[in-house]
């Protein structure tokens, strides 16, 4: 019997199954996909990222860096033309490599850690919660005190939960070398809605030039990326060679309201799955909060053989409750800049 399973080897995952095991229990971190795996993802850390992540995993070591390391801000363009420019100094890292550092310091923290294993299923069984694994083929059974699935917005175990899924938005971005007239120390936002139904971005990552669009509609994501880009070199003066690579994503839609969902009875959802992410994408930081928030409602409500799961979900909401209202100021703030997010 684990204390605590973690679904999801992310910023989310990591931080609270880190969490856990410094403070004694017995945790168990499983990650659909071998380490280092993919994340499409700007891969950017903001300065409240940084904070969290030195202060739990300690100095980020330069391996996980691309290059220019420091992101200075992020631009946007609206509609209209009109340009906003917020600087603040962040860290531009590759995803992959961060995750598994994350992951890897989990570990040495006392998880245990096991990649390439499938959740499938879980269902809460008077004191504990049953899970169904698959691992490298084989399937099997796992029990645990309290669940923290942090496996993204289109997640297995919160599918089983909820019998949906959710809305979502599908990311497209191409890895490509050229040149372009547009500062590459700064993270590019572009809110027309005539090449994206979400946003559309360019950043810079070790001399590749990233180009993504989000979309409702993953069938026209080719269409709107091919619309970008020729705005890019219309506008731009962007030379742009043939993608060397390309990633598809998933992100949380967030619509007015601001729909925050953090688990039921002995499952709780960290990250993505919860319906955490800040504009222009931004999920590490919240992803990062709320496996904080889990783990210390987890704890602070753990008494021995004694568990009451109702407060458990109370204490983590309160405890994210921070996190959350600058989530929905952030939205807030970006419905002002642009119509299409009011």
């Amino acid at each position: 019997m684990y204390d605590v399973a973690v679904i999801g080897a992310g910023p989310a995952g990591c931080m609270a199954s880190k969490r856990m095991a410094e403070a004694g229990y017995k945790v168990l971190l499983v990650e659909k996909m071998k380490l280092p795996r993919e994340k499409s993802c700007s891969g950017i850390l903001i300065p409240k990222s940084i904070q969290m992540v030195e202060k739990e995993f300690g100095e980020i070591p330069d391996t996980v860096f691309s290059h220019p390391k420091i992101n200075r801000g992020i631009i946007l363009t609206g509609e209209d033309g009109q340009v906003f420019s917020f600087e603040s100094e962040g860290y531009n890292i590759w995803r992959n490599l961060f995750d598994q550092w994350i992951a890897h310091k989990a570990r040495d923290a006392g998880v245990e850690l096991k990649d390439l294993t499938l959740a499938k299923t879980c269902e809460e069984i008077n004191d504990h919660v049953m899970l169904t694994l698959k691992e490298r083929g084989k399937v099997y059974h796992e029990k645990a005190r309290m669940v923290i699935a942090c496996e993204g917005a289109r997640g297995i175990i919160r599918k089983n939960i909820r019998k949906a899924s959710g809305d979502f938005i599908v990311t497209y971005q191409t890895f490509s070398e050229g040149t372009i007239d547009l500062d590459t120390d700064f993270f590019h936002a572009f809110l027309n809605p005539h090449f994206s139904e979400y946003d559309a971005w360019f950043n810079v990552k070790d001399d590749h030039l990233i180009i993504g669009v989000g979309v409702k509609n993953a069938s026209m994501m080719k269409s709107y990326h091919s619309k970008f880009l020729s705005f890019l070199k219309s506008h731009y003066n962007a030379q742009i060679g043939k993608p060397e690579k390309v990633e598809v994503g998933i992100i949380p839609e967030i619509r007015p309201g601001y729909t925050v969902d953090l688990g039921e009875g002995r499952v709780l959802f960290a990250g993505d799955a919860a319906n955490l992410l800040n504009p222009m994408g931004e999920g590490i930081s919240s992803a990062l909060a709320s496996g904080y928030a889990a783990a210390e409602a987890i704890k602070s409500n753990i008494h021995g053989n004694d568990i009451n799961s109702g407060n458990i979900l109370k204490s983590y909401e309160s405890k994210l409750n921070p996190e959350i209202e600058y989530m929905i100021r952030q939205w807030k703030f970006l419905g002002t800049i642009s119509p299409n997010f009011g």
